[in-house]
């Protein structure tokens, strides 16, 4: 005769291991060993509080997504969900997939919340970001904790031309929650051949309204911030304030080295590219693109360099392009990756700095600065 419900919970139990709250409480606080807490609940019962560093994975999807999260199957694992049922068949089934430090939180979340331990709440997406991101939240490494960073995100943009165009779409379509625009320039019709955010019929316009136009019609849950300004020493640091990456679109070395100064001044990630004629360089400057023109899609290549390594440095996933240099040849189609060595000795990040506070850097340049705007 086929056991009964309660015969089969009561068999699953006896040959897992079930923890008490208490015990997992213990176990959290252990920072030297602390397990992996699987939260096993549908969406709709994640929505309503989970336990602080849970990992939700509903428990339909727990053996197609348990190798990504513990690839180690001598991971400690705890599971819990409403009332320990499901976690209980579920830990059974990670020690038959061959995991061997599995235990099931017993009286689940709820006993959780009766113990009187804190619980955290999720981002709550509406059913119009779920479509949105539909896509982000089917990535393991991004999921709805990831894009709810994303849209708790502030990145400024320096300049809103040919390498902030491409950026700052890329990155309004992916969430990122508040974007912040320098550029005192307006739209010029020689502009449109490459600056996608512009169009002929806000010609005349300020770059920073035609962005903000563009940038929230494309995504209304970002937020546009725009500083119609030139960026100097004076101003530099009260722009900066707020904002978690710096995406360096500017055309001039006085304004590059001021960003990046300013960046090494506050810590903040500078996320650089520079183009020239039929050349892309990531992480490096390169001429200004006035003296010699640039290939008109040339900027959408390396401008969507900098989007992913933006989008890198939030999420806190990959390889950054730290202590590289990416640079694109557009007429052999090839991609080339250099290494860069820190300078001890360099004025600004060096081990012993000599310049701390900014300088006059168009005199440092010795060229002219003209008004801030993005590579042309």
């Amino acid at each position: 005769m086929a056991p009964t419900y309660r015969e089969l919970l009561r068999a699953t139990k006896a040959r897992i291991r079930e923890v008490t709250v208490d015990e997992v409480k213990a176990m959290a606080g252990d920072r030297a060993n602390p397990p992996l807490l699987i939260d096993v609940r549908e969406t709709d019962e994640y929505e309503q509080g989970y336990i602080p560093g849970a990992i939700h994975i509903p428990r339909g999807y727990l053996e197609m997504r348990i190798e990504e999260k513990a690839p180690d199957r001598a991971t400690p694992i705890v599971l819990y969900c409403a009332g320990g049922v499901r976690s209980a068949f579920a830990a059974e089934t990670l020690q038959q997939l061959g995991y061997t430090n599995v235990s099931s939180m017993a009286g689940g979340f709820g006993r959780w919340k009766e113990a009187g331990y804190g619980f955290a709440m999720p981002r709550v997406f509406t059913p119009e970001q779920r479509q949105r991101y539909s896509r982000h939240l089917l990535i393991p490494e991004i999921g709805e904790a990831g894009q709810a960073r994303l849209l708790d995100s502030k990145v400024l943009l320096i300049g809103a031309g040919g390498l902030g165009s491409p950026a700052a779409y890329y990155l309004a379509a992916a969430g990122v929650g508040t974007l912040g625009i320098v550029d005192s320039d307006v739209v010029d019709r020689s502009n449109l051949q490459r600056q996608i955010l512009h169009t002929d019929d806000r010609v005349g316009m300020a770059k920073t309204e035609s962005a903000r136009i563009a940038l929230q019609a494309l995504n209304p849950d970002v937020t546009v911030i725009g500083y119609q300004e030139r960026l100097t020493s004076e101003n530099i640091l009260e722009v900066f304030a707020g904002y978690d990456v710096i995406v360096d679109g500017s055309d001039n070395f006085p304004t590059r080295y001021l960003v990046n100064d300013a960046c090494v001044r506050t810590g903040k990630p500078n996320i650089h590219a520079a183009i020239f004629r039929f050349d892309g360089q990531a992480t490096e400057f390169a001429p200004n693109c006035d003296e010699a023109g640039t290939l008109g899609v040339l900027p959408g290549v390396v401008g969507l360099i900098q989007a992913t390594e933006t989008l890198k440095v939030l999420l806190g996933l990959g390889e950054p392009l730290i202590g590289r240099l990416l640079h694109f040849d557009a007429l052999t189609s090839e991609f080339r990756t250099f290494s860069l060595r820190r300078d001890p000795n360099c004025p600004v990040c060096g081990d012993h700095p000599t310049i701390t506070d900014f300088i006059d850097y168009e005199l440092f340049c010795a060229a002219p600065s003209h008004a801030l705007t993005a590579n042309r």
